[in-house]
């Protein structure tokens, strides 16, 4: 059965487990994709050609894209002595934290992780780190606006962190609590204290931050690098949770990833579970410099787009802590895609990095590239994914943490291709109540056409290839038109079939829309979409 385009799982998810043996190296069973429902919802969202849920036949090919850096990266850097702990390392850059677009005020808004000296935070020594805020315009230009927190900076959170996480809640009705923030933290100051524990806060504006109002407390399996999302589909908070297990006999430590869920973030941190859920696995590749080394989960941020949950998969291909401190470069993060159509299980067909690593000596990315949470911020017809990485040089005595963005094509994880002879891809039996079919295609230099089929496999007139008139065109909201008529309302409610005929293009995604402007009712991060600004080229 599915709701809204996604499917139902029979059990609340924080009592749920993948259907084989936890924390295997096997690739994750995803059972929709094993036996899909006869006849799928489409209802909700544009239908991505991410996996073979929604495909019964086809002879086009399948290319996975990945996002364009940005050539202005890094987009921020710490360039403010409040960024930097005397000779340490400096930062400006999400470690999770928060990027998205804040429609009430019509700005960009970052949240990241700066390493601020003592003085200002009456911390140890060393100094700590802290979470600044800046916004933009554009997504691209950014300002560090100073503030009363700490004043003469735009620090807005002193609490000493680790992993952080700040979100929009789509349910707040309270204007006070619309900001959530939950942080990765000491539960105390004790030198000795060695375990993690959740803190949770809340703000009107996201930067003046109320006092704690929940806590995990101390928790001795709970790792630091944690991640929250809101799972609109199921109505549920999810807390990515890090533990370490001692699995693999040819290393001692092995990252996986547990999940929480609820749907009220305060209760459920006073009674955090942990659930096994997923971890990398065989098909992960490892560093060509370290063929030896386990590939390991380091983090898991996902959002909701369209019709699914994406997964942004930090995998660890070497080296270890330790050993990156005795070769003196950063451990090797890069960022993999995920995708879910349950909210449980994860389907992961593209094992090249979606956002990877750039190890040529200075590089602002050459090491540690993470997500930032949020996911992409849907910008015209481009996603924004934001991103930060660790600089190394071989002559510097220290490194440097930043931020990038990086575009992909609307709906671009994938698209299904054909060259000169005409392919064709017929979906499994759909059902809608809408009324006007939109595809996401380039066809400038082809042509796509579409026809309607019975669940026995005839063609419903009018709904012909013949009758259909051609796409030839680049756009990612295209609608499609037969002989006089674009509305399918008549077909409301029944199973039918598409049949898409591709000469010479790439589709994207298709969806059925109940107005003639094309929007599809799809789930999206809440600021997860902002108004076209003219930009810099790329």
């Amino acid at each position: 059965m599915t709701l809204g385009g996604l499917l139902l799982v029979t059990v609340a998810l924080s009592h749920a487990t993948p259907d084989q043996p936890p924390y295997s190296r096997d690739p994750q069973a995803v059972p929709y994709l094993l036996a899909p429902p006869a006849v799928i919802d489409i209802n909700t969202g544009r239908q991505l050609f991410v996996d073979d849920y929604l495909v019964a036949q086809t002879n086009l090919s399948r290319t996975f894209h990945r996002p364009v850096p940005h050539s202005d990266n890094p987009i921020l850097r710490p360039d403010q002595t409040w960024e930097s702990a005397g000779a340490l390392d400096a930062y400006a850059m999400p470690f999770s934290d928060g990027v998205l677009y804040d429609e009430q005020a019509g700005k960009y808004k970052m949240w990241y992780l700066a390493r601020a000296p003592a003085d200002l935070i009456s911390a140890k020594p060393e100094g700590g780190y802290v979470t600044c805020y800046a916004e933009s315009d554009d997504g691209i230009h950014w300002v560090k606006p100073l503030l009363d927190v700490v004043p003469g900076t735009n620090i807005v959170e002193t609490v000493r962190r680790d992993a952080n996480d700040v979100v929009i809640d789509p349910r707040a009705t309270d204007p006070a609590r619309r900001f959530i923030m939950v942080s990765t933290l000491r539960p105390t100051d004790d030198p000795e204290e060695k375990r993690w524990a959740l803190s949770l806060r809340y703000s009107a504006d996201g930067i003046h931050w109320g006092p704690v109002a929940a806590t995990s407390g101390a928790i001795d399996w709970l790792g630091d690098r944690n991640s929250l999302y809101f799972d609109p589909f199921r109505g549920v908070w999810v807390l990515s949770l890090r533990n370490s297990i001692r699995r693999d006999p040819d290393f001692h430590l092995v990252r996986v990833r547990h999940h929480f869920e609820t749907d009220d973030l305060a209760a459920g941190l006073s009674r955090l579970e942990r659930h096994p859920w997923v971890r990398s696995d065989r098909l992960d590749p490892s560093h060509p410099r370290f063929p030896d080394y386990v590939p390991q989960l380091y983090n898991l941020d996902a959002f909701p787009y369209e019709s699914l949950m994406v997964g942004l998969f930090t995998v660890l291909r070497g080296p270890e802590n330790d050993d990156a401190k005795r070769l003196n470069i950063h451990k090797r993060n890069e960022i993999f895609t995920a995708f879910s159509r349950d909210g449980l299980h994860w389907d992961r067909p593209d094992r090249r990095p979606f956002i990877g690593v750039n190890e040529t000596d200075g590089a602002w990315n050459w090491g540690n590239v993470q997500s930032a949470s949020g996911g992409a911020i849907i910008v015209g017809d481009q996603l924004y994914f934001y991103y930060s990485g660790r600089q190394w040089s071989s002559a510097a005595g220290r490194s440097e943490g930043a931020t990038g963005v990086a575009m992909l094509r609307r709906d671009g994880f994938a698209s299904m291709d054909a060259a000169d002879s005409p392919g064709i891809l017929i979906t499994r039996q759909v059902a809608f109540t809408g009324a006007h079919l939109f595809v996401n295609a380039d066809v400038a230099a082809g042509e796509l056409r579409v026809e309607v089929l019975d669940p026995q496999g005839r063609v419903i007139a009018p709904y012909s290839f013949a009758n259909c008139t051609p796409l030839t065109a680049d756009g990612t909201k295209q609608r499609v038109h037969w002989n006089g008529t674009d509305n399918l309302e008549s077909l409301a409610g029944q199973p039918v079939r598409l049949r898409f005929q591709l000469r010479q293009g790439s589709l994207f995604s298709f969806w059925i829309s109940r107005d003639s402007t094309g929007a599809s009712s799809g789930r999206f991060t809440s600021g997860g979409s902002a108004p076209l600004h003219q930009s810099p080229s790329q």
